[in-house]
């Protein structure tokens, strides 16, 4: 016997035992600079400095950009960290973290 096909429900089965996927969303407001954005970025994700401009440019111009798309554990655990990530100090109204929410990849 040459090679084994997959049989189509054996694909299946292995597609969907996936863990389903959701995107982790990062909210723009007014109350955090330019800075601040690429700073959290780069310190809690680990993006490059480019990354985290386009980043911050993205959710600037469009109020939201995608940062991730991750399953939910890790999802809750990245919005979980940018809401404890603190005010920025440049700004005096800033009273607390950026907003960010998850929700489902579709």
């Amino acid at each position: 016997m040459a090679g084994a096909a997959i049989t189509p429900e054996l694909e299946r089965e292995t597609v969907d035992s996936r863990e389903p996927l959701f995107h982790v969303i990062l909210l723009d407001d007014d109350a955090h600079t330019y800075d601040y954005v690429i700073e959290m970025l780069q310190k809690l994700f680990f993006f490059s400095f480019q990354q985290a401009l386009d980043h911050a440019t993205e959710v600037d111009e469009k109020g939201r950009t995608i940062l991730m798309t991750v399953e939910l554990t890790m999802a809750e655990f990245a919005r979980d960290q940018i809401h404890s990530y603190g005010p920025d100090y440049r700004m005096e109204n800033s009273k607390g973290s950026m907003s960010a929410i998850i929700e489902p990849a579709v």
